[in-house]
């Protein structure tokens, strides 16, 4: 594998398989494929938990503007908090 190319990993969003080619993923990148429509409201704002996550930190909550590092298998659930 070369420096160019990323490694693909297969996460799950609200039941849905997705593969990404990064190594982390943000809270907009994440709530975007559970909501495709998000980036066109982000006045909404979403809860995101995620289980399955790397050693240190298999489950938490991943903030606005956070990110956090992903891989195989890892489970996210994205809802709306009803604040706005």
């Amino acid at each position: 594998m070369t420096q160019n190319e990323k490694k693909k990993v297969a996460i799950v969003v609200n039941g849905e398989p997705f593969e990404v080619e990064k190594e982390e993923i943000s809270y907009a990148e994440v709530v975007t494929l559970a909501f495709p429509d998000y980036p066109q409201h982000p006045e909404v704002t979403y809860s995101v938990k995620y289980k399955r996550g790397h050693g240190n930190k298999p489950e938490g909550v991943l903030a606005p503007g956070g990110t956090v590092k992903v891989k195989d298998e890892m489970i996210f659930n994205v809802s709306p908090t009803g604040q706005s």
